[in-house]
């Protein structure tokens, strides 16, 4: 299902949001002030597995010295749960918190459904990339959000295949394109790897390693880039490669490439941190064969990647009690025992940079325990992930990018024009819901 965005009418009232001012949303239920005397009991709509044990840890300790309660609600993901909440915000039903994805923040500030939080949860900035604290920012002064998980972006090759044909781990994209025609001609038939129309998010990823800034805002007005220099670098780069056939054009997360990647026709993969536990499942005859190394580089020696994935921890503007709603989300994503937790009981790749390695980290997932300094090579990748720049409607460009590029992948057509029309159909798509916006 696809969430249906609720525009603002007019220039003013998107101002009076924050989301382009900055200012923050109004608060009138005291959040700037000190938690509510007494009992507090909050409720937090979250999607990822074994919250519940994790705000249990909370109760017990934190929560019962500041009589704070948490009590985690499991929801749907994705567009499921935007739906639900921007509907209960406009009852005034919403809940205390709610674990947003990053691309999903601007939608649910614009709906006005956010509170600012900088005042309470402001001062972790520190504990975090830069990259990763923008996207609950929105580039303003204002917070939206405390980071909790991030998908920073890597590249994975089986290493007995690159041995045995002769491969060297590409740097650059210059390198990677070079492998790519290199395995080609040794063995014509394996791929270096697949371009994937499915994969919005992964797309949205290495354009933003290349620079891009797909959302921007000026003034009372939004700017669209998705057909940007940075994104036409990298949709040029990849249609070349489908086009001469260095690599596959079908999606991912199918059977065939779940086939293809067990049986080393498919040999290396462009996916983010938690492409372990995907690996796991999709070529479970191959564990110990992959390891892992950082994303290729547009300028050889730097450490830029991109994000696929990641959520946060939000406090909506229905909580009466926003000031304890924000403590919780603060400890939730910077105390080491909530921290080690998460990596535990959800699974997640933490976004506080002191929690990625050591602890529930200090060994290797174990489909990779040939690479037993995985994590500590990941955190290193992880400090170098790009800024990202979300807009108000992400479903829109993320459904244009499936149509556009599934044709132009299947036909080895142009990927330029695909990139122009995604860009058209969310321009389109905004001024339809009443957003201005700058040419």
């Amino acid at each position: 299902m696809k969430y249906r965005i609720v525009a603002v009418s007019t220039a003013a009232a998107l101002a009076a949001t924050g989301l382009l001012s900055g200012c923050g949303s109004s608060d009138d239920d005291g959040g700037d002030g000190p938690a509510a005397s007494g009992p507090v009991s909050l409720t937090y709509w979250a999607w990822a597995p074994g919250l519940d044990k994790v705000a249990d840890i909370w109760n017990a300790g934190e929560g019962k010295k500041t009589d704070i309660k948490v009590t985690v609600k499991k929801q749907a993901s994705g567009d499921d749960l935007v739906t639900k909440i921007i509907t209960a915000a406009k009852a005034h039903k919403a809940p205390d918190l709610v674990q947003a994805e990053y691309q999903a923040l601007p939608t649910l500030v614009s709906n006005d459904v956010l509170a600012d939080i900088s005042k309470e949860a402001g001062d972790a900035k520190g504990k975090f990339a830069d990259g990763i604290w923008q996207q609950t920012t929105l580039g303003s002064d204002a917070l939206y959000a405390v980071p909790q998980d991030s998908g920073p972006l890597m590249f994975y090759y089986r290493q007995d295949l690159f041995k045995q044909y002769g491969l060297s781990v590409p740097t650059t994209w210059d390198e990677f394109a070079e492998t790519a025609r290199t395995l080609k001609k040794k063995a014509p038939g394996k791929d270096l790897t697949t371009f994937s129309s499915n994969d919005s998010g992964l797309f949205a990823g290495l354009a933003q390693q290349a620079g891009a800034k797909w959302w921007t805002t000026g003034g009372d007005k939004w700017k669209v880039a998705i057909d940007d220099a940075a994104t036409q670098k990298v949709a040029d780069f990849w249609g070349g490669l489908v086009k001469e056939g260095a690599v596959d054009n079908q999606p991912m997360y199918t059977p065939a490439w779940n086939k293809a990647l067990n049986t080393g026709k498919q040999i290396a993969w462009v996916s983010a941190v938690w492409a372990p536990g995907t690996l796991t499942t999709a070529a479970p005859d191959t564990k110990g064969k992959w390891a892992m190394a950082p994303l290729p580089q547009w300028t050889a020696g730097q450490n830029v990647t991109g994000s696929w994935g990641g959520s946060s921890t939000a406090v909506t503007n229905d909580s009466k009690n926003k000031a304890a709603a924000a403590t919780f989300a603060k400890w939730l994503n910077t105390d080491s025992e909530a921290l080690a937790a998460l990596v535990k009981e959800s699974g997640i790749y933490p976004a506080a940079t002191a929690a990625q390695t050591g602890g529930a980290l200090a060994q290797a997932p174990d489909y990779f325990s040939n690479q037993p300094d995985f994590y500590t090579k990941a955190a290193e990748i992880a400090k170098g992930t790009a800024p990202a720049a979300w807009g108000p409607n992400v479903n829109v460009a993320y459904t244009a990018f499936k149509d556009n590029f599934a044709e132009a992948a299947k036909s080895k057509s142009d990927f330029g024009a695909a990139l122009t029309a995604m860009q058209d159909a969310t321009v389109a798509d905004l001024k339809k819901q009443g957003f201005g916006v700058s040419e």
